[in-house]
């Protein structure tokens, strides 16, 4: 906890949010891009831009700049000190070998869900996934199942900051159309996402419980929407998902 103003590194926080402006949307930003992304003054963005790049975190072509692979240390560091990615591992290895399908357990941040842990059977969508990788919470099954664990305010404010343009033509747009299809992801303790994310992908997410109650993750079954239609994921798949969240939430601290 912050003491006193002093406590407070700005060039820090300032660096932390140009590393932030990169996305996969926005994988190459010159000094303008970031300076509006950001907030920052257009010299600020730039220091922190030479910054980067001379410590080898960012590559620069005399134009643009884009994060290298070196930026992964930062976060795969983070997640290897996380216990719940350990944890949930084995579960998730044991339920894709049972059932022949890639699954996953992220957690949420902010407007994001942030891959923890996967074991994938094949690759269903076109952009590769893995621990650190990171997808809009508002339309996906496991963000859904999240955000309807928060309060109702809170929920609202994150789904009001969300980009909700469109992926797909089943996409919501609407952020009443959201929660209140999210108010029913938490009647009935699991979702179904059918092509809102990517054509031609469906899953079932549920929560996963702490040995509290207190929901600390998501889990889902990702699989091609020509295997399964949306009306038979509960029926083929929600058992199993079932069974590995009584398991962790006796695990789960």
């Amino acid at each position: 906890m912050l003491n006193k103003p002093t406590d407070f590194i700005a060039s820090l926080a300032k660096g932390l949010s140009v590393i932030e402006a990169f996305r996969a949307e926005t994988p190459r930003l010159a000094i303008t891009d970031v300076a509006a992304a950001t907030g920052l003054d257009r010299a600020t963005a730039r220091r922190c831009l030479l910054t980067l790049h001379e410590l080898g975190y960012a590559d620069y072509d005399g134009k643009f700049f884009q994060l290298t692979p070196r930026i992964l240390r930062l976060g795969m560091g983070a997640l290897a000190a996380l216990p719940l990615p350990h944890i949930v591992q084995p579960w998730l290895d044991q339920l894709s070998e049972q059932i022949g399908q890639s699954t996953s357990v992220c957690i949420l941040d902010d407007t994001d869900i942030v891959y923890v842990a996967r074991a994938a059977q094949k690759r269903v969508m076109s952009i590769g996934l893995m621990p650190g990788s990171r997808l809009p919470a508002h339309c996906t099954s496991m963000g859904r199942v999240l955000l309807g664990s928060l309060p109702e305010e809170e929920m609202m404010d994150i789904l009001n900051r969300s980009d909700l343009s469109p992926r797909t033509a089943f996409s919501l747009t609407d952020p009443k159309d959201i929660a209140e299809r999210i108010v029913q992801v938490t009647a009935r303790g699991y979702e179904i996402n059918d092509q809102e994310v990517e054509i031609g992908l469906r899953s079932i997410a549920v929560p996963l419980f702490n040995a509290h109650g207190k929901v600390v993750a998501a889990l889902n079954i990702g699989l091609a929407a020509t295997q399964k239609s949306s009306q038979d994921l509960a029926t083929d798949y929600l058992p199993a998902l079932l069974k590995v969240q009584a398991g962790l939430k006796r695990v789960l601290a």
